[in-house]
């Protein structure tokens, strides 16, 4: 018993340690992205910029690629349901308000978390075994200034872009396999899928996804920050970051589906 009890406690120690070291990392990320500007240190938005290519715009082919496939799925799966009632004219809506509620967002998080979470990991990582981060801080500079802002403003902006890139070929690819299968015009998907949604459907998953980028985000340097040891500790938390987000993603996915369900 003793045995249980001393493991419970090692695990919800480290466990409230964790979420203190994401919350400082966060507070530390915001102020130097929305405060610390209009005091003399403007951001680097070189780093942001070139952070929104690498984070942003290289995903896009595979968050496309991947929202279609799932939007072909998610048209397959309705239509063999709903024809057992004869109402395979609701697919279309099914799979638009599915792709911008939930699917959209989550799986861009997803994918997101293990290309790009993992590289900030694995950066960061690198540089604290090599010591460059300590560099900076012996050198004056504020690591969280320099290393972390720049990808924090960068997901801001480019997650919710991903997002409506992913619901789009979501729709698409939806639309594709009613075209191919049950009869229907490209114009009449469109019509339908225009009057199933509503604006709440899409600020639900663009919230949702300002969430999941600041998750992986933190997640992913705060991993990185933490890396002790040399290659195997980088590999840890390259890992661990992808792990966690993913689990903190789908966490905070249910607390606000729970939200807006119940304020809806």
């Amino acid at each position: 018993m003793t045995g249980v009890l001393a493991f419970l406690g090692r695990n919800t120690l480290g466990f409230l340690r964790y979420v203190s070291g994401l919350y400082d990392l966060s507070a530390k990320a915001a102020y130097g992205a929305f405060v610390a500007p209009f005091k003399g240190r403007p951001v680097k938005w070189g780093n942001a910029v070139h952070q929104m290519v690498v984070a942003g715009v290289d995903s896009i082919p595979i968050v496309s690629l991947i929202s279609l496939f799932i939007g072909i799925v998610l048209g397959l799966q309705g239509a063999y349901q709903l024809a057992k009632f004869g109402a395979t004219y609701f697919v279309t809506a099914l799979v638009g308000v599915s792709m911008t509620r939930e699917l959209g967002p989550l799986m861009t998080a997803i994918i997101i978390a293990g290309r790009s979470g993992s590289a900030f990991a694995a950066e960061l990582g690198t540089m604290k075994v090599s010591e460059e981060i300590d560099a900076l801080e012996a050198m004056g500079l504020d690591s969280v200034r320099y290393l972390v802002v720049p990808k924090y403003l960068a997901m801001l902006v480019m997650m919710p872009c991903l997002t409506l890139i992913s619901d789009l070929a979501g729709i698409l690819g939806g639309a594709a396999f009613e075209m191919a299968e049950l009869g229907r015009t490209f114009s009449m998907c469109l019509s339908v899928t225009r009057d199933s949604l509503v604006m709440r459907d899409i600020t639900t998953g663009l919230i949702k996804s300002l969430v999941f980028g600041l998750i992986i985000t933190n997640v992913g340097c705060y991993e990185g920050f933490s890396v002790k040891g040399g290659a195997e500790g980088v590999g840890k938390a390259t890992t661990s970051s992808v792990v966690i987000s993913i689990f903190l993603i789908i966490f905070a996915d249910v607390i606000f589906t729970a939200i807006f369900y119940y304020t809806g």
